[in-house]
């Protein structure tokens, strides 16, 4: 794998990564040290939430997310990690407490939930 032109602002999903990673023959053609890490970040990711995302479910988990005025990164740390109690939103958002009501806090429960049980529906079909 060769980096043509790096953006360090760029900020990726774990559905992206694991994507990347997937589709990477390095790690399936050779035994070295990057075979070995990419192989293990692989087996990681398919147990985290991003094993059931998609680009789509993305797109409307941003989408939802809009009017709830985060960060770039609190977004996407809520998408990799899909939190279910306030608790963990005031461990991934900071300053939650000054910054979200708690109106907002469960609406962004209710958009993570929304994701969950939209990938739990497609793995039952």
């Amino acid at each position: 794998m060769k980096v043509i032109k790096g953006n360090w602002n760029t900020l990726l999903s774990n559905y992206e990564v694991l994507n990347i990673l997937q589709n990477t023959k390095s790690y399936k053609k050779q035994m070295n040290q990057l075979a070995t890490i990419t192989y293990q970040t692989i087996k990681y990711l398919e147990d985290t939430p991003c094993k059931k995302q998609n680009p789509e479910k993305i797109h409307e988990f941003l989408k939802a997310m809009e009017p709830i005025k985060l960060t770039k990164a609190e977004k996407l740390t809520l998408l990799n990690l899909c939190p279910t109690t306030l608790v963990e939103i005031q461990l991934m958002v900071e300053e939650s407490e000054e910054r979200l009501s708690e109106e907002e806090a469960k609406t962004v429960l209710q958009i993570v939930a929304n994701l969950r049980d939209e990938q739990d529906a497609e793995q039952e079909t």
